[in-house]
């Protein structure tokens, strides 16, 4: 029953975002950081089932087992907007959470039980860390738990209910990692010792796939990339347009993404009539990003803290932008900060504030020379720091860690 025999350590990864078929639209890191640590351990992941998908294939070389919690053509909380953002669509997937719970724990009981692996890597502490603490406490298993927390499962779920959840995670931890020093706070202020917590955010092949193109960029070209959620602040972005326009009126915009707000977004376009400046391209599958990135002069991250307290953790587009060659212009949030340094490698602005991210924008539509050289200053910083070799090398070397620590 253990196919991941003869290989010395084992890793089960748990995570609610996996690429559901080749080309997927949805963010593919997970499996980008499973696919670079296969050849140092076994790598199996567990992650949701959805229409259409099976329940056990290999990918990359790698296992994949897509626990079902459901009938088949509901098995739509995951993948997509992303669960939270499913639960603003509409209250009735909630409805689906006990049987998503359920679903994936029965699974992880079984992954430990029979595939044995040395360690467990949980992305996001809500619910894929819970699961593993709670199969490995019904399992007896020693292996230790390491949770990778991305950001909306520390920002968007708050209560006292939560965080006490949160608390009863983090103690039950080997390690923890974050993709932000913004993170480490928030963390440390839920009980975890600053001692297990790892700063290392999720890669970017910045050699060979984000590099700048060898075409010129197209000329007063802006882009946003990002899910339509409340926490992408694109609407923030659509209000600048109309001061951008006025000072150049051959600006235009192209808005690569969905989400539940899509409607807001395109009724909102429509009122301040600015389609002839605007285009939505949709969803576009990941391969077809870079070449994107690389026509663009000017990528516009107005990222905001949500109603919900929930925020970016990171901003991974940010740095696929900056490896294209792109100047950036961002919010300015402690997890921005990592990234865009305000002068260096990007642009910062309040958040909510569309005069000043219009005011921005025509600072560089202004001078394309300022554009070119803070593109160039970011690329450079960002190469140094953000590429898939350097995360996948502390991942290593944070599970080789874990496996001498007392458990």
């Amino acid at each position: 029953m253990n196919s991941c025999a003869g290989r010395s350590k084992k890793v089960l990864i748990t995570t609610s975002t996996f690429p559901r078929w080749q080309g997927d639209t949805d963010p593919p890191f997970v499996y980008d950081l499973a696919i670079r640590l296969k050849d140092s351990f076994a790598i199996l992941v567990l992650c949701p089932h959805a229409p259409a998908l099976k329940t056990s294939e290999t990918v990359g070389g790698m296992r994949v087992k897509r626990y079902r919690y459901f009938f088949a053509r509901y098995e739509t909380l995951a993948y997509g907007s992303g669960i939270l953002n499913r639960f603003r669509e509409s209250r009735l997937y909630y409805c689906l959470v006990p049987f998503f719970l359920a679903g994936q724990l029965l699974a992880a009981i079984r992954c430990l039980l029979f595939d044995r692996p040395d360690i467990i890597n949980a992305h996001w502490l809500i619910p894929q860390g819970l699961i593993a603490v709670l199969a490995k406490t019904v399992t007896g298993t020693k292996a230790p738990i390491i949770c990778t927390i991305h950001g909306g499962d520390i920002f968007g779920l708050k209560g006292a209910r939560m965080e006490a959840l949160k608390r009863y995670v983090l103690k039950r931890c080997a390690a923890v990692n974050v993709v932000s020093n913004a993170m480490t706070q928030a963390i440390s202020g839920l009980g975890m010792d600053h001692r297990g917590i790892n700063v290392i955010p999720m890669g970017v092949d910045l050699k060979n796939t984000f590099i700048p193109g060898k075409q010129a960029k197209i000329s007063k070209s802006l882009l946003f990339v990002g899910r339509f959620a409340e926490k992408k602040g694109l609407i923030y972005l659509i209000n600048a347009m109309t001061a951008v326009l006025d000072k150049h009126p051959d600006a235009r915009l192209t808005i690569v993404g969905h989400g539940p707000l899509e409607h807001t977004i395109t009724q909102r376009i429509a009122a301040l009539g600015l389609q002839h400046a605007i285009h939505m391209a949709g969803a576009v599958e990941n391969a077809q990003l870079p070449a994107i990135y690389q026509t663009s002069q000017i990528v516009v991250f107005p990222s905001i803290v949500a109603d919900n307290g929930d925020t970016e953790g990171f901003g991974l587009v940010m740095v696929e932008a900056m490896g294209c060659g792109c100047a950036v212009i961002a919010s300015d949030l402690p997890a921005i900060h990592d990234s865009v340094i305000d002068g260096q490698t990007g642009l910062l602005v309040p958040q909510k504030d569309s005069p000043a991210l219009a005011e921005k924008i025509i600072e560089l539509l202004d001078n394309p020379e300022q554009c070119k050289k803070l593109a160039h200053q970011s690329r450079t910083y960002v190469l140094e720091r953000y590429d898939w070799t350097s995360t996948a090398r502390k991942y290593i070397d944070v599970f080789n860690a874990s496996l001498h620590k007392p458990n």
